[in-house]
């Protein structure tokens, strides 16, 4: 099965038109058309329902997102992995959750470049299940998490603790109360959403909810409101004053672990750019 295919197949699920997919694939429309026709032909199925005015993806075309993202990421890996140049030694493919990235990642990567100049980084985002499932698999070299993945094939080790702090884009007496109007809820686990329960139980619902404390930050900075937020994601912003830490509020925190195959044959590299992490704390 040609990668193209593939490809072709995952833009035009996710446009759901064939003109825009050949536009964004620099190919004809008519191309896009016979690339999904070979495709569907070699699977004995149908990808797409062509009989409503808008295109549909049928439920083997869903089955397939899952599959084909996997054989490109796979593809992608053994093609960097066999052409790396001869002054590169090994490959490391990094997957984490997208807000960890955010959070203590960015700079842990300027580090691996520094001090490993030997080193190709691959990195992919993925949910905790699709993390646990392609480390297992062997899609990728590690993966960090909020959640430890208790499994006996893997190691896991706590790499930092992400204190999290109330912050607001309207300063707040230190003694007054804490204004929770325009409140906007980052979605940090179960175990941080209990305790943010408790002890907010008699402040109203918050009005935005979102999923990426990076979302949550550029929000409050446009719109103004409030959020917890990761200490080192509002350090900037509290020392221009665009920010202001809300002191009374409690603060929490989140551990971060990296997990990885205990039989891995990069342990040794991973171990090495594990100890790169500076300190637990953040």
């Amino acid at each position: 099965m040609k990668i193209e295919l593939l490809k072709t197949f995952l833009e035009v699920s996710r446009t759901l038109h064939f003109r825009l997919a050949a536009e964004s694939l620099y190919i004809t429309q008519s191309a896009v058309s016979a690339r999904i026709k070979l495709l569907e032909d070699d699977l004995g199925v149908m990808l797409f329902d062509r009989s409503q005015k808008h295109l549909k993806l049928t439920p083997e075309g869903n089955r397939l997102i899952k599959h084909a993202n996997e054989l490109l990421l796979m593809w992608q890996k053994t093609k960097q992995d066999v052409g790396v140049s001869e002054h590169i030694s090994s490959q490391l493919v990094i997957g984490s959750m997208m807000s960890i990235w955010d959070i203590i990642l960015q700079s842990w990567l300027q580090k691996i470049h520094r001090n490993l100049d030997d080193l190709s980084l691959m990195t992919t985002n993925y949910s905790p299940f699709e993390l646990r499932k392609n480390l297992l698999s062997r899609l990728i070299d590690i993966a960090f998490l909020f959640e430890p993945p208790y499994v006996e094939e893997l190691m896991t080790e706590k790499v930092a603790t992400v204190p999290l702090t109330l912050v607001s884009s309207e300063p707040m007496p230190l003694n007054s109360a804490i204004n929770m109007d325009n409140y906007v809820m980052v979605d940090y686990g179960e175990a941080i959403n209990a305790q943010h329960l408790r002890e907010f139980s008699a402040a109203p619902p918050p009005k935005h909810m979102m999923s990426q404390p990076r979302i949550a930050l550029n929000f409050i900075l446009d719109a103004g409101g409030s959020a917890y937020l990761p200490r080192q994601m509002t350090f900037e912003h509290i020392a221009s004053q665009r920010l202001h830490l809300i002191e009374s509020a409690p603060v929490y925190s989140r551990d971060v672990y990296a997990a990885y195959l205990a039989k891995s044959q990069k342990v040794e590299i991973i171990e090495q750019v594990l100890n790169l992490f500076p300190h637990i704390k953040f």
